[in-house]
């Protein structure tokens, strides 16, 4: 028997779109250097930071000067950097692994999108599908809200980094902000999670097919007409 499911996609659809928005974001927000914004007002350093802010990522670290050669002055830090404080040597993994789980929940996505809208064959395998995208979506989301909460959590608390001299930035600034970073990997995970739901949603997920929808119906005569 042919069942059309098209009808039932439209919101699956949607959650395909902001995974994908969200996969994006979640790309951007690992590579932005302004996961927080350190404010130094320290006389030996003001000097150098004539901009008086830096930035610090989770890869590296950057300050605008006029005192120095280059207007902007960046220095990569790397997990196995020993003054790289635990939280941002785990969100550099946790990044990485929501950056490929992201890739992963949209094809897997795409593939159950596809099956609602273009296959008109009986959905035997479509719950696992949807199932698994929706998991993986949700579990991407929470790769990337612990290490964002937990920096946060670090930006909030004043929270030190001991950067060696040629970093040219003092251990504590004077004081500290979420940066735009932060708020755009929020706002990916969000979207994550709510594609996830979205996924997760679908009737058929919930709800196996009716017997007599299940069995491929062949043409009888009424027993009636007999």
């Amino acid at each position: 028997m042919m069942m059309f499911l098209a009808h039932t996609g439209h919101l699956q659809f949607a959650g395909l779109l902001s995974g994908c928005l969200a996969w994006i974001l979640t790309m951007a927000a690992t590579g932005m250097d302004e996961w927080r914004l350190w404010y130094i007002h320290h006389e030996n350093y003001t000097a150098i930071i004539t901009s008086g802010v830096a930035w610090v990522g989770i890869w590296r670290a950057c300050f605008h000067s006029h005192a120095l050669p280059k207007m902007e002055n960046c220095q990569n830090m790397g997990i196995s950097d020993s003054f790289v404080p635990v939280e941002i040597q785990v969100a550099q993994v946790l990044m990485m692994l929501a950056t490929v789980g992201g890739l992963a929940a949209n094809a897997t996505a795409v593939e159950a999108v596809r099956r609602v809208y273009f296959s008109m064959e009986v959905r035997r395998r479509l719950r696992a599908v949807f199932i698994l995208a929706g998991a993986l979506y949700i579990v991407t989301g929470v790769l990337a809200l612990v290490p964002l909460v937990w920096n946060t959590n670090a930006v909030v608390n004043n929270n030190s980094v001991p950067f060696p001299p040629r970093f040219m930035l003092p251990a504590i600034p004077a004081s500290q902000k979420v940066g735009t970073g932060i708020g755009v990997g929020f706002t990916a995970a969000i979207l994550m999670v709510i594609s996830g739901l979205l996924f997760l949603a679908h009737r058929h997920v919930w709800r196996t097919l009716k017997p007599e929808e299940s069995e491929d119906k062949q043409g009888r005569d009424n027993p009636a007409f007999q």
